[in-house]
C-alpha cells in the first residue's frame, strides 16, 4: 500500500493514511482470538501455522517490490543488518507462544488484560531507546485506553493462586510484544515490510515448531475444516493484520502505535458478539468509547522527537 501522491490536498491525507492502516490491522488482529478458540491443534502449533501459511504471501509482495521500477535500497540485501530483521522474529515467537500458554493457566480475560499492558513497556522503551516525547495529553490518552481495555474484560477477571503461572506469563507477554513493536519499528525505519516479515516469520517459526514438538502438541491439522481455520488465521492475523501493522510503524512513533494497537480487544469484542454470540452489554460498549477516546487522546498528544 502506497501513501497519497503528492499536491495540497494530499499533504493532509498523507498524514492519515497511516494510521488508517494500522486500525485496519489492529481489527485483523482481533479476530485472532477466535481462530485460536476453533483451532485443533496446540497452541504453539497454531502460532507456527499462522506464519507459515502467511510466508508466501509476504514472498510474493517481496518479488513483486523488487521488479518494480524506482527500487529502493531499502528493500536490498540486509548486509550487516541480520541481527535486526531477525530481532522481531524472536520476540513475536515468544510473543505468541507465551501467550497461548497463558491461556492455558489462567482465563482468557485474565490474558487478555495483562498482555494488554504492553504500551506502557513500548511507551517507557520509546522514550528511552528511539528518543520518542511523551507529552501530557499522550499520557492520559494511554491512561484512559488502558481503563478502557481492562474494563472490557473486567467482568470475567479472576483472581487466584490457580491463575498465578498463567498471570506471570500473560505479564510476559506484555513484554515480549513490547519488544516486538521496538524491533519491528527499528527494522522498518531501514528495510520494507515484505523483506522484513520475509526475515523475521522463518526466525519464529523455527521457534515454535521446537515448542510445540518439545511440548508434544498436535502439529497437524485433523480435518479440513481445522486446515480452514489455520488458513483464515493466516491471511486475516498476520498478512492484513500484523502485516499492516509493521507498515505503519515506518510512518508513525512506536507508543502511539502500541495505544492504537489496543483497539485489538475492541474488535474481538465485536467479532465475539457477532461470531460466538457473546453477549455485549452498555458496560462494554462505555468500556469501548473509553478506548477509542484515549486511542484519539494519544494521538492528539503523540509526536516525535
Amino acid at each position: 500500500m502506497e501513501a497519497p501522491p503528492g499536491g495540497p490536498a494530499d499533504q493532509r491525507a498523507r498524514k492519515r493514511w497511516p494510521l488508517a492502516v494500522l486500525m485496519t490491522g489492529a481489527v485483523g488482529i482481533g479476530l485472532a482470538p477466535i481462530f485460536v478458540r476453533w483451532s485443533e491443534v496446540g497452541p504453539a502449533a497454531t502460532a507456527f501455522w499462522r506464519l507459515a501459511l502467511a510466508l508466501p504471501f509476504f514472498w510474493l509482495w517481496l518479488g513483486m517490490e523488487r521488479g518494480k521500477r524506482g527500487h529502493g535500497p531499502q528493500d536490498g540485501a540486509p548486509g550487516g543488518h541480520v541481527a535486526m530483521l531477525v530481532l522481531p522474529g524472536v520476540f513475536f515467537a515468544a510473543d505468541l507462544g507465551i501467550w497461548h500458554w497463558s491461556i492455558r493457566f489462567t482465563t482468557v480475560a485474565n490474558a487478555t488484560l495483562f498482555a494488554n499492558c504492553a504500551p506502557i513497556v513500548v511507551a517507557a522503551f520509546a522514550w528511552v531507546w528511539l528518543g520518542e516525547r511523551l507529552t501530557g495529553l499522550f499520557v492520559v490518552g494511554l491512561a484512559c485506553a488502558l481503563s478502557g481495555a481492562a474494563s472490557l474484560v473486567a467482568a470475567s477477571f479472576t483472581a487466584g493462586p490457580r491463575n498465578v503461572l498463567g498471570d506471570a506469563l500473560g505479564l510476559l507477554t506484555a513484554f515480549t510484544y513490547g519488544a516486538y513493536i521496538l524491533a519491528a519499528k527499528k527494522a522498518r525505519a531501514r528495510f520494507s515490510t515484505p523483506l522484513v516479515m520475509a526475515w523475521c516469520i522463518p526466525v519464529a517459526c523455527g521457534l515454535l515448531i521446537v515448542a510445540a514438538l518439545a511440548g508434544g502438541e498436535r502439529i497437524l491439522a485433523p480435518t479440513g475444516r481445522a486446515w480452514a481455520v489455520l488458513a483464515a488465521l493466516a491471511v486475516f492475523c498476520q498478512v492484513g493484520g500484523q502485516g499492516l501493522i509493521v507498515h505503519a510503524l515506518a510512518h508513525l512513533p512506536a507508543s502511539f502505535s502500541s495505544v492504537a494497537l489496543l483497539v485489538q480487544p475492541v474488535a474481538t469484542a465485536l467479532f465475539g458478539w457477532a461470531l460466538l454470540g457473546e453477549r455485549i452489554g452498555p458496560y462494554q460498549g462505555a468500556a469501548g468509547g473509553l478506548v477509542l477516546l484515549g486511542i484519539c487522546l494519544a494521538r492528539l498528544g503523540s509526536r516525535a522527537k
